[in-house]
């Protein structure tokens, strides 16, 4: 197992006590930390105490089954990472619980290597939601910090103006841009949950590892950011430099052609040679 994910917080759900400790000994023995619950209501409520990258659920339980169980976990969290169990296959359950939201469905008994297999999956998956999210958050903050400024500074102008007589109207300059779930970014419009952008009234379809890697450059505009940085921070691991160039620069590379193809200026990502890439000053 990549070291990266040791430590991952998972929780296994079953109300079979000896299936219990068996899966929790195989994630275990490779650095996970398990938490065990004997049924789907004791899991949602260790679940308002703890927070867990992947949870890992029988189906078949009684009171809250694990499809219910994994509905109840999707409203309060739809990012959430969760394995459904089952000895009792069927298409239909399967199709309802991917349909759903359901990372993966395993059939018992599991082999130890693809339950193991599965919940690694499960956690890089988790690992890289909470990358984009703080990306997401890291845009949006830095936006309002740029608009606040902007407005304080106008505001500046207008302190020593006369004030404003009855009847009359002064137009207030208004915050740039109400901070929703879509962003604007220069000539680029980004739709956080669709991984997709558009230019104008064209939208571009990206693969996540482009969307995280143009998410990435925009949260840290203003300077230019190592290609060891961004396969760290976009795609979860370690490498050195000159091997992190070789992994950046194809989606770089698509992501200029995919610009290119709107119409846009394919160097609103910058190369600097030798070191890494910007986002251009003139696209902001």
């Amino acid at each position: 197992m990549d070291t990266t994910y040791e430590g991952a917080h998972i929780l296994v759900v079953d109300d079979e006590g000896a299936i219990r400790y068996s899966v929790s000994k195989t994630l275990q023995r490779i650095g996970f930390e398990v938490h065990e619950a004997a049924s789907g209501e004791d899991a949602l409520e260790m679940m308002t105490k703890n927070e867990y990258e992947v949870i890992l659920t029988d189906i078949r339980m009684p009171g809250l089954t694990g499809v219910e169980l994994l509905k109840r976990i999707k409203d309060q969290s739809p990012d959430a990472i969760v394995i459904l169990m089952t000895g009792y296959a069927s298409l239909g359950t399967a199709v309802e619980s991917l349909r759903l939201g359901a990372h993966d469905y395993l059939i018992k008994p599991s082999s130890s290597q693809d339950i193991r297999q599965s919940v690694t999956r499960g956690v890089e998956r988790a690992r890289n939601l909470r990358r984009r999210r703080a990306l997401l958050d890291a845009i949006r903050s830095n936006v309002f910090e740029l608009t606040r400024a902007d407005v304080e500074a106008i505001s500046s102008v207008y302190e020593d103006d006369e004030p404003v007589m009855p009847g009359e109207t002064r137009y207030e300059t208004p915050i740039a841009e109400t901070i929703t779930n879509n962003m604007t970014l220069g000539p680029l419009t980004i739709y956080p949950g669709r991984y997709q952008i558009s230019v104008g009234d064209q939208p571009i379809d990206l693969t996540p590892t482009e969307f995280d890697l143009l998410l990435y450059l925009a949260a840290h505009r203003g300077r230019v950011v190592s290609c060891h940085e961004l396969v760290r921070e976009v795609r979860g691991y370690a490498v050195d430099e000159a091997e992190a160039r070789e992994v950046i620069r194809p989606h770089v590379s698509n992501l200029r052609r995919k610009l290119k193809q709107t119409g846009k200026d394919a160097d609103l990502i910058v190369n600097v040679r030798g070191i890494g890439y910007r986002l251009s000053e003139t696209g902001q």
